[in-house]
């Protein structure tokens, strides 16, 4: 288990940066403990004064930063993510060196940042209140969480956590106004101001008996610190941060109502008198359908490839140059409603499955129903001699297995139809796979997001090939989707390095 997880963390970009001074009793455990969860673990030491660094020195697999003059560990943090920036990471998981933290965690911080990514994500510590605590402790935690909401309008129960996961090209460039350990307050205030998300994720903790403890915390020193700190991020959350938080709302609207205006526009203005022009006035009924099925692939292309969509990037990937010319069941998963749209831009004899209320829709549907679009509801038995003609002119049909948009972007269950229809056609199976549709719109969302949108094109599966991989349609439904969940996570973990 731990190898998968640890090939994954790497293949997501995610390493684990340890900041430590003077933890020389601690440090051992908690870098191998960490290296059992992570490939990728880099330790900060921050002008350690006692044997820690030779302690580092000692442990193989690590990579180390070290300076001589002790700088806080806000400083720490910024040397140990700026290395793994440089070092190519996406993310990295930081934690204390003191043995607070449980790398054992570490496959909860995955979980999350593969759920989220993109976002910082906050070991919130579970029975923080009933843990043996200094009053300082627990006075500066509370305060600091009352600032924070003050600050960003947002609520965090454990905003002093040092268990996190920073999605490091997302803090490029910023710097640190302080360089102790209330950075990480900072770090999580900006964070927020530039419209990062941020989420919890509940995590262990370890507080040793207090005369154990290792702290370099110094109560009226600090204090004075975090009040200043507070005092100049709440300055600045009314002149920088309020504004840039109604900015970036503001373009999100106008994003979404630009891309809807747009679309909705070009159906009523351009697209179906268009297509009504081309019903009543070519005679040839093939070439009328021809010409409908060309409006709708250069459309899709000038929407998604040329025109663009505000926020959204498309990128192909056909690595066996796939050209569409023999038919073919092209089989997608299925995210959002941009979904049609990175389906039309491959060819323009493509023909779709829909469901009733797309057949019905007012804005497209008389387009649809003269491009020979046709309803599952109808029964494949019924549509059969339909579709074998389409297939006969050269047509591709498209089916999405999953029947219906998946909320959260996973592989739900694969319906037969697809595979049934390929067998009684007699036809390849042309797999697409296609990623972040249904994160720049999702299924229930009320908004468009900036998320790059990537569609893979896939080898053919002959049907000998398709026997292969069941004896019926059912268990070849099986066998694609775990393919297809095996490929989106690939996609996913490649892409979602630069979201």
């Amino acid at each position: 288990m731990n190898l998968n997880q640890r090939q994954t963390l790497h293949d997501r970009g995610i390493c684990v940066v340890i900041p430590t001074y003077n933890n020389a009793g601690t440090i051992a455990d908690v870098v191998q403990h960490a290296l059992v969860q992570c490939l990728d673990v880099i330790v900060v030491s921050d002008g350690c004064t006692d044997n820690t660094l030779e302690i580092l020195r000692e442990i193989e697999g690590i990579t180390i930063v070290a300076y001589e003059k002790n700088a806080g560990k806000g400083i720490a943090l910024k040397r140990g993510l700026r290395k793994a920036l440089d070092m190519g990471f996406a993310y990295a998981i930081t934690m204390d060196a003191d043995g607070q933290h449980f790398p054992e965690d570490i496959p909860l911080m995955l979980r999350a940042n593969q759920q989220h990514p993109g976002a910082l994500i906050i070991g919130q510590r579970k029975q923080l209140e009933e843990a043996e605590r200094s009053a300082g402790s627990k006075f500066a935690n509370s305060f600091s969480n009352f600032w924070f909401a003050v600050q960003t309008g947002h609520y965090l129960r454990d905003t002093q956590t040092g268990y996190r996961l920073y999605p490091l090209k997302k803090f490029y460039g910023l710097s640190l106004l302080t360089s102790r350990y209330e950075a990480e307050l900072e770090l999580l205030v900006f964070a927020s101001w530039h419209g990062i998300k941020l989420v919890s994720t509940p995590v262990s903790v370890y507080y040793p008996p207090s005369e154990k403890r290792v702290s370099h915390f110094r109560p009226a020193w600090d204090f004075s610190r975090i009040f200043i700190l507070n005092t100049i991020l709440w300055v600045l959350a009314v002149v920088y941060g309020l504004p840039l938080a109604i900015w970036r709302n503001l373009m999100i609207v106008l994003r979404t109502i630009y891309s809807l205006l747009f679309f909705v526009i070009s159906i009523f203005f351009i697209v179906t008198p268009a297509a009504m022009l081309c019903v009543l006035t070519i005679r040839n009924l093939e070439k009328k359908r021809l010409s409908i099925h060309y409006m709708l692939w250069n459309f899709a292309r000038f929407v998604t490839l040329w025109h663009g969509i505000p926020g959204v990037k498309f990128s192909i990937c056909n690595p066996y140059n796939e050209d569409f010319q023999k038919p073919a069941i092209i089989i997608c998963n299925h995210q959002s409603h941009l979904d049609l749209l990175t389906m039309l831009i491959h060819t323009p004899k493509l023909v779709c499955l829909t469901k009733d209320w797309v057949w019905n829709n007012p804005f497209y549907g008389y387009i649809i129903r003269n491009a020979e679009y046709y309803p599952v509801s109808e029964g494949l038995d019924k549509l059969m001699p339909k579709l074998r003609s389409l297939i006969g002119r050269g047509y591709s049909i498209v089916i999405y297995p999953e029947g219906t948009r998946s909320p959260d972007c996973s592989i739900t269950r694969f319906h037969q139809g697809a595979f049934y229809l390929a067998k009684q056609l007699n036809v390849d199976i042309l797999p697409l796979v296609l990623y972040g549709a249904g994160k720049a719109l999702p299924k229930k969302g009320l908004h468009l997001r900036k998320w790059p949108i990537r569609i893979e094109i896939d080898t053919r599966i002959s049907p000998e090939r398709l026997q292969s991989l069941g004896q019926t349609p059912i268990e070849q439904a099986s066998s694609l989707r775990k393919y297809y969940k095996h490929r989106y996570t690939d996609i996913a973990n490649w892409v979602e390095q630069d979201v």
